[in-house]
């Protein structure tokens, strides 16, 4: 493979990984000048490999792709592990809640081994995924559809969670603190998830290992609302003390290699 060759692969395995790049990052990434990375996304916008845009480039796919379904492709294989570890402690016949999120839709497809369930939750998605499959029950929230996810928030879709009770509460998380716990950006997802925690026996997060030490606007709980933690890596030191201090247990998937 000819310098040339070697360097489109690059921008590709970029783009294949970040969605987007501008040029000023691909040339710092691959240590070219701007005009150089100028210069071959435009052979390779000719070929059709990628999409062109104003100071930037992105694989043909991506653009007009929706915000849920790039985030459904991040780190895919941690949350696939992640939902194949966490169906582990579902069993056929439980009653589950589950809020809208990439990492909890894949847990709905995990659980399309099990038989008989019970499932509350706000998502399309989900409800998609989980009905009319191996005798479920599928109950979904009304209220308004937010767009980007295809799930429902507001009064109404609270109301309706409330009036059930279920084995198994799941949501999934945008940040984990070790001082404040579990938080969210948006407060109607925030204001749900906290309801879902609410309504179960047991009450789990799941959530990759991105999420640690972030910060986020609104708090969901404080871990002493959690009884477990199911996510793809070891949580820092900080996140640790705090996770066994609340008494939360903390279940690593395996990735396969």
């Amino acid at each position: 493979m000819n310098r040339l060759s070697r360097r489109h692969a690059e921008i590709r395995q970029m783009l294949h990984d970040h969605m987007s790049a501008s040029v000023t990052d691909l040339a710092d990434r691959l240590s070219v000048s701007a005009e150089t990375i100028r210069r071959d996304l435009r052979l390779m916008a000719e070929r059709g490999e990628i999409l062109k845009m104003h100071g930037a480039a992105a694989l043909p796919h991506a653009v007009g792709e929706a915000p849920f379904e790039r985030r459904m492709r991040e780190n895919a294989n941690g949350k696939r592990a992640i939902a194949r570890r966490a169906a582990q402690d579902i069993e056929d016949g439980d009653s589950i809640m589950l809020d809208t999120g990439t990492t909890t839709s894949y847990l709905a497809r995990e659980l399309l081994q099990k038989r008989g369930l019970t499932v509350v939750t706000n998502s399309s998605d989900i409800a998609r995924t989980l009905s009319t499959v191996s005798g479920n029950k599928v109950h979904m929230a009304g209220g308004e559809l937010q767009g980007d996810n295809g799930a429902a928030f507001g009064n109404s879709a609270i109301t309706f969670i409330q009036r059930f009770n279920v084995r198994h509460a799941i949501i999934t998380a945008g940040a984990l603190d070790p001082l404040t716990g579990v938080n969210d950006y948006d407060l109607a997802e925030a204001e749900f998830a906290a309801t879902v925690l609410s309504r179960g026996e047991r009450s789990v997060v799941v959530t990759d290992h991105s999420k640690f030490g972030r910060s986020a606007l609104v708090n969901v709980c404080g871990f002493g609302a959690l009884d477990c933690l199911v996510t793809d890596a070891r949580p820092p030191d900080d996140l640790a003390q705090a996770l066994a201090a609340a008494n939360v247990a903390v279940a690593i998937a395996s990735i396969p290699p």
